[in-house]
């Protein structure tokens, strides 16, 4: 039967329509965000450990807001994930088998967040050899390589090392990767507050803006037998000799800093935790020991918290001096001046400090001539809190230009 004029015309219409459709250039076709896995969120004894992720996901967030983030963490507790949730809406999670499974199918590229080493090596080498995916690292420690550890960071695309010496390290090992350069620990980029619960510690206390130290001694090796409540094997019994033989020695050293710094400014010390082993250290070691004229002074929090809350108690400090890494990089990433003690247990992770150009409060605790500083940095601060805090801003310069380097570096490998 043939067509009626008004019948060809619309066949010829919608032929037309649909030729067109599918020869419209690339650019102009749907496309699906690239997504990417992220490998963190270590444990949550400790709020630094916490901080890696949110960090993480802040950067990518402001840098490729378009880049759906899955987090695939090591562990999470309830608290840990509420707070994730508030702050990033959008962010996933791959936690059961069947969750992994589908990130792994649906995800462009495998990131490996901030660490003290690859943590997540295996894993890293499960997605590797399962999806044959790209993969990266930003923002690790390495002090010690191992066979499997080289074969996984020899395939990835990038490896970030969070201080110069691990790059130094890397380097001299010879690793293939075909990117290996410095950017500071994702922690630099936390910026959560949890003011329904800061505020109110903070003036039961009687802490008030700018007028208090935060303080965060601890001994050199975590006693993780006693977080756990777990049976000391005999590597923790000799790492808690370490922990006797050096206790004094470190801990004095910070307990007349702060004493010195009380008598001199008349303001407080809080002393707060990092991980879950520093309360019952500060009561010991600190607390207990101080003079009746300058206890007043010294406020002992009693009880853990995670990483919002102390960042909201760190913004309104005068600055921190710690022995731990993390709380000085949130205060430092929030605008607030951080001394940092170090000592031969730790890793390398110190020299962030010296490559961010805040050499002038890093002290190593097993220099004598570093610890006899102490007192007079602290004091320097609170003397003049507004040059400490152009320091702060001079060296946040730097963390912010490496870590927009990354990022672009992230973006040239997703899909485009």
């Amino acid at each position: 039967m043939p067509l009626s004029r008004r019948s060809f015309l619309g066949q010829v219409a919608a032929t037309t329509v649909a030729s067109a459709i599918n020869t419209l250039p690339a650019v102009a076709k749907a496309k699906r965000p690239a997504k990417v896995l992220l490998r963190s969120s270590w444990q949550t004894v400790n709020i630094g450990d916490i901080a890696h992720t949110p960090g993480m996901v802040r950067l990518i967030g402001e840098h490729l807001p378009e880049v759906e983030v899955t987090l695939w963490p090591a562990s999470i507790g309830e608290p840990e994930r509420a707070m994730l949730t508030k702050n990033f809406p959008k962010l996933r999670y791959a936690q059961t088998a069947d969750e992994v499974k589908k990130a792994f199918a649906e995800c462009d590229f495998l990131l490996h967040g901030s660490g003290p080493s690859l943590v997540a090596q295996k894993q890293v080498a499960q997605w590797k050899e399962t999806t044959n995916k790209p993969y990266g690292v930003l923002g690790i420690t390495l002090n010690s390589l191992d066979e499997p550890t080289r074969a996984t960071l020899d395939g990835a695309k990038f490896v970030y090392f969070r201080d110069t010496l691990s790059l130094k390290f890397a380097k001299a090992k010879d690793l293939k990767c075909p990117v290996l350069e410095f950017a500071p620990d994702a922690a630099f980029a936390v910026n959560l507050r949890n003011d329904d619960l800061a505020l109110p510690f903070l003036k039961k206390h009687g802490l008030e803006d700018g007028q208090f130290l935060c303080a965060i001694p601890k001994f050199r090796n975590t006693p993780y037998w006693l977080i756990y409540n777990r049976t000391m094997t005999d590597a923790d019994k000799a790492k808690d000799a370490v922990n006797q033989k050096f206790k004094e020695h470190d801990l004095g050293m910070i307990r007349e800093a702060l004493l010195t710094f009380v008598r001199t400014t008349k303001k407080k010390v809080l002393l707060c935790p990092e991980d879950k082993s520093h309360m019952a250290i500060h009561k010991e070691m600190i607390f207990d020991k101080l003079p009746d004229d300058v206890k007043e002074r010294f406020v002992w929090r009693p009880d853990y918290w995670i990483t919002d809350e102390a960042v909201s108690v760190y913004v309104r400090s005068l600055g921190l001096l710690s022995m731990d890494m993390h709380s000085p990089i949130m205060a430092v990433a929030n605008g607030i001046p951080a001394i940092h003690c170090r000592f031969e247990q730790q890793t390398t992770k110190g020299q962030m400090w010296n490559d961010i150009g805040l050499n002038d409060w890093l002290f190593d605790l097993d220099k004598e001539k570093d610890a006899s500083n102490i007192t007079n940095a602290v004091l320097a601060i609170a003397a003049d809190p507004a040059v400490a805090k152009k320091t702060v801003a001079k060296a946040m310069t730097v963390v912010t230009k490496r870590f927009a380097e990354v990022m672009k570096t992230l973006a040239a490998n997703l899909p485009q």
